[in-house]
C-alpha cells in the first residue's frame, strides 16, 4: 500500500515562530534586495549545463541515430538499407532535425539540439500549466523556488548523454507524472493539458520496451492511492493509462505494416547476436559503479520518501517520482550493460523527488514568512547539490573540455579535411569516435551498419577449425552478410577516406589478433578496391587511409 500523506499541519505556534519574528520586520524592498543574489545563483547550474549541452561533442549514439534518419530522408530504407537494433520510433523522431539540417544553414547536430531544447521548454511549460490548473495542489514559496531552479537543471544535467533515448523518455514523462498527482487528488484536468501529457509520455515510453516498467509502477501507485481512498473503480475508469496503452497498440500494429523487415530480419539478429554482446548477469551489472550508485540512490529514496510523507503533507508527486525512478532502474538492469545513459531517468526523476522533499517540506514545516525568505537559499542549495551530483565521474563537462584538443577532435578535423561532404568507410566495433565526427564533417557512411557489432558478435569464440578467420562456406548468415556487404560497398561506392580500428573487441585466436583489413582483403572485391588506398597515419588506435585519385 502506498504511504498515506500526512494531514495538513496546524499553523506553527507563536513560540515556535518567535525566532523568525524579528526578521519579519524587514521591509519588502529589503527582503527583495537580499533575495536577488541567491535567486541568481540558483539558476547558474542550469546555465552552466546549457553551455555544456551546446558545446561539442554530440553524444555518439545520438549522432549515429541522427545520421541514419538523414539517410532515411535521402531515400535509404530503414531495416533494409539501414540495419540497427533500435525500434523505428527514435529514427522517426529524428526526422524533423534531419529535414531542418537539409533545408536550413543548421547542420544536423545543431538542428537536433534545437529540437531537444524546444522539447525541454515545452515540457517545463506543460508541467507549469498542469501545476496551475484548477484543482492542483497549491505550491508554497519554497516549492516554487526550488522547482524553478532544480527542474531546468535536471532537464539539462544529462550532459554528454543529452538526447539519448533514456533522456528523451525521462523528459517526456514529466508532465505525465504531474498529471498522475492530479489524478490521485481527483482533480479534473482539461484535455488540452492532459492530451499532450499523455502523448508525450506514450511516445517516450515506447522508445524501448523495457521503459514500460516506469509507467507500470507509477500506475500501481495511482491505483493503490485510489483503493486507499475508496476510489478504486474511478481509477480503473481513468482514461489516461488506457489512452497510452491504445497508442502503444497502434505503434506495435504499425511496425509490421511500415517496417516489416524489423520483425522479420532485425529482431532475429538482435535475439541471436546482440542480446548477449558485452553483457553481464544482472547481479554483476548491479555491482558496477554506474548501476550500483543508482541502486543505492533509489533505495535511499525508498526509505526517505514514505517517512517524509508521513511526517508532513507533501502530496503524491515525490512517491510517483520514486516509483518512476525504480522503474528506470529496472529498465537499466534488464539491458545488462551498465552504461551511464541507462541511469539518466533515475537521476532526473530521483533528483526532482529530492528537490520536492526539500521545497514542500519547508513549506509544510516552517511558518509562511520564514519559508518565503528561505526559499531562494533553499533553491540555490538544491541546484548546486544536484549539479555536483551530475558532475560525478568522467563524463560532462570533462568530455567537452578535452574534445577539441583530444583524439576525437583531431579525428573530426581530419575527416573534415579529407572527407568533408564525401563518403567514408568505418571498420570498427564501436560507434564512437567515428560518430559524431561523421556528422560534424558532413561525411556519409557507406555501410548499412552503425558499427561492426554484428561481426564482433560472431567472433566472440574462435573458429572450431583453429583458423584465424572462417572461410566463406563456414560463415553464419550474419557473418557472411557483413563480409559481403563491406566488400561490395567499398567496390561499388569507393569512399574518400577509410577509418580502421586496431581494437576489434574479438579474442586472439591461435596467438593471432583479429585484423579488419586482413579479414576483408580475403574478398576479391575488397582486395581489388583496396589497392587505391594509402595509409595516411593513425589517431588514437584508428588507422587512417585516403583514396588516391
Amino acid at each position: 500500500m502506498p504511504p498515506r500523506p500526512a494531514s495538513p499541519r496546524a499553523p506553527a505556534s507563536a513560540s515556535a515562530s518567535a525566532p523568525f519574528q524579528a526578521a519579519a520586520t524587514a521591509t519588502p524592498a529589503a527582503n527583495a534586495r537580499a533575495a536577488w543574489l541567491p535567486r541568481a545563483l540558483a539558476l547558474l547550474p542550469a546555465l552552466g549545463f546549457l553551455i555544456i549541452v551546446l558545446a561539442p561533442p554530440l553524444n555518439h549514439d545520438v549522432a549515429a541515430v541522427l545520421d541514419f534518419s538523414a539517410r532515411m530522408l535521402a531515400g535509404e530504407r530503414l531495416y533494409t538499407g539501414l540495419v540497427d537494433v533500435n525500434p523505428p520510433l527514435i529514427f522517426l523522431l529524428n526526422l524533423p532535425a534531419a529535414w531542418l539540417a537539409a533545408h536550413t544553414p543548421l547542420d544536423g547536430p545543431r538542428a537536433l539540439l534545437l529540437g531537444l531544447l524546444l522539447l525541454c521548454a515545452g515540457v517545463l511549460a506543460l508541467c507549469r500549466a498542469l501545476g496551475h490548473a484548477e484543482g492542483a495542489r497549491p505550491a508554497g514559496a519554497a516549492e516554487r523556488a526550488v522547482t524553478g531552479a532544480a527542474l531546468p537543471l535536471l532537464l539539462l544535467a544529462a550532459g554528454y548523454d543529452f538526447g539519448q533515448r533514456e533522456h528523451i523518455m525521462a523528459v517526456a514523462a514529466l508532465p505525465y507524472l504531474v498529471l498522475a498527482e492530479r489524478r490521485i487528488g481527483g482533480a479534473a484536468t482539461p484535455w488540452r493539458l492532459a492530451a499532450p501529457a499523455v502523448l508525450l509520455a506514450a511516445l517516450g515510453f515506447a522508445l524501448k520496451p523495457h521503459f514500460l516498467a516506469a509507467p507500470a509502477l507509477v500506475e500501481a501507485v495511482v491505483l493503490g492511492a485510489g483503493l486507499a481512498r475508496g476510489r478504486g473503480a474511478a481509477v480503473l475508469r481513468d482514461p489516461v493509462p488506457w489512452a497510452m496503452a491504445g497508442l502503444w497498440a497502434l505503434y506495435l500494429a504499425a511496425i509490421p505494416v511500415f517496417f516489416p523487415d524489423y520483425l522479420g530480419h532485425v529482431v532475429p539478429l538482435v535475439w541471436q547476436w546482440y542480446v548477449g554482446l558485452d553483457g553481464a548477469p544482472w547481479w554483476r551489472v548491479l555491482l558496477t559503479p554506474v548501476l550500483g550508485s543508482g541502486a543505492l540512490f533509489v533505495l535511499g529514496l525508498a526509505a526517505l520518501v514514505p517517512a517524509a510523507m508521513r511526517r508532513a503533507p507533501l502530496g503524491w508527486l515525490p512517491a510517483l517520482l520514486l516509483a518512476a525512478a525504480a522503474g528506470g532502474l529496472l529498465a537499466a538492469l534488464v539491458q545488462h550493460k551498465g552504461w551511464s545513459y541507462h541511469l539518466v531517468p533515475v537521476w532526473l526523476w530521483g533528483g526532482w523527488a529530492c528537490a520536492l522533499l526539500l521545497g514542500r517540506g519547508a513549506d509544510a514545516l516552517l511558518p509562511a514568512a520564514p519559508a518565503r525568505r528561505a526559499a531562494p537559499l533553499l533553491a540555490a542549495g538544491a541546484a548546486f547539490a544536484l549539479a555536483l551530483l551530475a558532475l560525478r565521474g568522467d563524463q560532462s563537462p570533462w568530455i567537452q573540455f578535452r574534445f577539441a584538443a583530444g583524439p576525437p577532435g583531431q579525428l573530426t578535423e581530419w575527416l573534415e579535411r579529407e572527407a568533408g561532404d564525401s563518403r567514408v568507410l568505418v571498420l570498427s566495433p564501436d560507434i564512437a569516435p567515428a560518430y559524431p565526427a561523421i556528422n560534424y564533417a558532413g561525411a556519409r557512411s557507406i555501410l548499412p551498419f552503425m558499427s561492426l557489432w554484428l561481426l564482433q558478435s560472431t567472433y566472440q569464440r574462435c573458429p572450431e577449425s583453429g583458423a584465424r578467420y572462417r572461410a566463406a562456406w563456414e560463415m553464419s548468415r550474419a557473418e557472411f552478410t557483413v563480409f559481403r556487404t563491406v566488400a561490395e560497398r567499398l567496390a561499388r561506392t569507393p569512399p574518400a577516406a577509410v577509418l580502421v580500428s586496431r581494437y576489434t573487441g574479438m579474442p586472439a585466436c591461435g596467438g593471432a589478433p583479429f585484423d579488419f583489413i586482413a579479414y576483408f582483403r580475403r574478398h576479391p572485391l575488397f582486395e581489388s578496391a583496396w589497392a587505391q588506398y594509402r595509409n595516411w597515419g593513425e589517431i588514437d588506435g584508428y588507422q587512417l587511409f585516403v583514396r588516391e585519385e
